[in-house]
């Protein structure tokens, strides 16, 4: 029933801004009426990526591994690139869009969940152990793929402000994608055991993966793969068509209200993960420590392994200039978190240290956000 209606809340709101969005969108001189809009329509596309997530495992369950993994990872990358784009092109395009959201995705998964989880994790059960060498896996993977992403651009002379050229940018776009490829191989395939707690694959249950799916449980409702791409469709297609609107209530509220550009990246962000989110930290509270790193460290790899092609593939295509190289502050702070994380992830059991002293970075990124 709950789907039925997140289906018909957002197709009525895709059916309303269609018939009226152009005068809605029209005058947005009144604060009180632009943030209506804009909760409205934020609300939405948050419930229809619960959808989006929701269909994907369901999927997952049917299809099994690897291309259960991977429906619900380019689900979730899609609707980020999806949104990413539309404020790209909106009518004052916004070059740095795609670094922020990349960069505030990884400080609200990297610090802010795994900071809030291990900090539950470890108030409730003192100290929770994971799989090591699938942590090490993803930091392996994630550690190349933010400092060619995000850091590199800063110090390539053949371009200046953070940008690349062209043939750097289809360079680099091919090594991401071909390195995240032989991850996702690796995890799926000869090394799936690597994303197993060892008591768990001492007991012979399923892997986990990178994006958990239900392989000990029934799945959570009944229809075949075909009937539930249908559904996942039905759940995507409303946010690519309300992406717009969101688009251009955020850029007028970010001017009007003289905000900083990146809190553009991360109420995308926000929109992207937060389902992902949640269920890692349910996991936490259920003891399941491996299956929140898989969903975390995972997020945070297949954030930067294909969204960054993507948005370079969507300037290039468009003509739109994109930046991706981080300001030195924040250049400091993504070194610092991988440093962190490296420390945090190098033993077999977790505590509230590690807890608190994520969520302190966290804190400090947002207070950067504001007080640059």
């Amino acid at each position: 029933m709950t789907d039925i209606l997140r289906l018909v809340v957002a197709w009525a709101s895709v059916a309303a801004f269609f018939v009226f969005g152009s005068g809605w969108l029209g005058d947005l001189s009144s604060p009180l009426w632009a943030t209506g809009l804009f909760v409205w329509l934020f609300a939405v596309i948050l419930w229809a990526a619960f959808g989006v997530v929701h269909e994907a495992e369901e999927i997952a369950y049917r299809l099994g591994e690897p291309l259960g993994t991977l429906v619900l990872t380019l689900s979730i990358v899609i609707i980020e690139v999806v949104l990413v784009s539309a404020v790209m092109l909106s009518a004052k395009a916004a070059p740095t869009l795609g670094r922020d959201t990349m960069f505030a995705v990884l400080m609200i998964v990297m610090n802010g969940l795994v900071g809030l989880g291990l900090l539950i994790g470890g108030f409730r059960y003192h100290q929770q152990s994971y799989n090591l060498q699938g942590a090490s896996a993803f930091l392996s993977v994630i550690i190349p793929l933010t400092t060619i992403a995000l850091i590199i651009p800063n110090f390539t002379t053949s371009t200046s402000g953070g940008t690349l050229t062209v043939m750097q940018a289809v360079a680099f776009s091919v090594f991401t994608v071909a390195l995240y490829g032989i991850f996702l191989l690796i995890q799926t395939g000869r090394h799936s055991s690597f994303f197993v707690h060892a008591e768990t694959a001492a007991a012979g249950a399923a892997p986990e993966t990178e994006i958990e799916t239900p392989k000990a449980t029934a799945p959570k409702s009944g229809g075949s793969a075909l009937t539930h791409t249908a559904l996942l469709i039905a759940n995507i297609l409303p946010i690519v068509l309300l992406s717009k609107s969101l688009a251009a209530i955020l850029d007028h509220g970010i001017e009007a209200l003289g905000a900083p550009s990146a809190l553009g990246g991360v109420l995308i962000a926000a929109i992207v993960f937060t389902p992902e989110g949640i269920s890692a930290l349910k996991a936490i509270a259920r003891n399941q420590l491996q299956k929140a790193i898989n969903l975390c460290l995972g997020a945070a790899t297949s954030t930067v392994g294909l969204t960054v092609p993507a948005i370079l593939v969507v300037g290039m295509v468009s003509g739109q200039t994109v930046v991706l190289g981080l300001a030195p502050t924040e250049m400091t702070l993504l070194v610092v978190t991988l440093i962190l994380s490296t420390i945090t992830f190098s033993g077999l059991r977790t505590t509230m240290l590690e807890g608190a002293v994520h969520l302190v970075m966290f804190f400090v990124y947002l207070v950067l956000i504001f007080s640059p």
